[in-house]
């Protein structure tokens, strides 16, 4: 069985784009026991389990939840990843990872390769308002124009910080072929696939629920989340496999970069730093692939 890939709830699970993609698995966090049973099947099922999680909810009772179940397990077959994404930018990478699950990767390659493939996702959202907004940088002039009837600000939390205001400016893209997934809250918008998603040149698009996360992290409830990323298996397995694999000297997995995904021990220094170049030629590798390439 593939390594299992779960979330911690069922809004982060996206539709998979084939029949060979693993559906995601629901962490149950509604007791101790639920949650307990629920892991304990899983590594038995699938042997390894990497559980995804938003970091904003870092020191939340989910996050609690999730280390205090690894820890009654004594287990070192999870893996629990805090990501710096927001919430429909974390369940296209848990996509990314299920669509993977599937290839040779070992555990501890799978769990690395989150933080490579979060450089690739284009995270954002279409705001009627930043005046609430702290996971995203904003200046005086984008709080003081957030007050004006009818502005609209385009933000991009991943991979680089950027607001723009609708209509005079164009919100930075991604320079290779992606595919567009999209959410509305309570301000319904045609912006995103009819401005965004042309000029993103993206090589599809599809809407799907909110999640219930999403409202808090950018800070109101009138927005439009969207993410954009690769999709196509074979250039995502392209991207991880030309990264150079090391042996973690503590749990003695597999991992690419300089991180362990599953004992968070990281690489010995002399080693770290030869690694840049190899995610350098990894990301060149995407770049260089035509928006038009799948």
């Amino acid at each position: 069985m593939p390594t299992a890939i779960a979330v911690t709830s069922p809004d982060l699970v996206l539709p998979p784009h084939d029949r060979q993609t693993p559906p995601a698995v629901v962490q149950p966090l509604d007791t101790l026991e639920n949650s307990l049973t629920g892991m304990h099947a899983l590594i038995e099922q699938h042997g390894y389990v990497i559980a995804l999680y938003p970091s904003a909810t870092e020191e939340s009772a989910v996050t609690q939840r999730l280390r205090t179940v690894r820890s009654v397990l004594e287990s070192d077959r999870v893996a629990l990843l805090g990501l710096d994404l927001p919430p429909l930018g974390t369940a296209l990478l848990a996509q990314q990872l299920r669509q993977l699950s599937v290839c040779d990767f070992s555990p501890g390659v799978l769990a690395s390769a989150a933080r490579l493939l979060a450089h690739y996702i284009y995270a954002g959202a279409l705001l009627g308002s930043v005046a609430k907004l702290d996971r995203v940088p904003v200046t005086l002039t984008s709080h003081a124009r957030s007050w004006v009837p009818g502005a609209q600000f385009a933000v991009l939390a991943n991979p680089r910080p950027e607001i723009v205001r609708v209509g005079q400016q164009e919100l930075p893209g991604p320079e290779f072929g992606t595919r567009l997934v999209s959410a509305a809250g309570q301000a319904p918008s045609d912006w995103v696939t009819e401005t965004l998603a042309p000029a993103w040149r993206v090589q599809g698009a599809t809407t799907v629920p909110l999640p219930a996360e999403s409202a808090r992290w950018w800070g109101t409830s009138r927005l439009v989340e969207f993410a954009a990323g690769l999709h196509d298996v074979s250039v995502l397995y392209q991207l991880v496999s030309s990264v150079r694999r090391e042996e973690c000297h503590w749990c003695g997995l597999e991992l690419i970069g300089d991180r362990c995904g599953f004992c968070a021990a990281p690489l010995p220094s002399s080693t770290a730093q030869e690694l840049p170049a190899t995610v350098v030629r990894a990301a060149s590798s995407v770049r260089a692939l035509p928006r038009g390439a799948t």
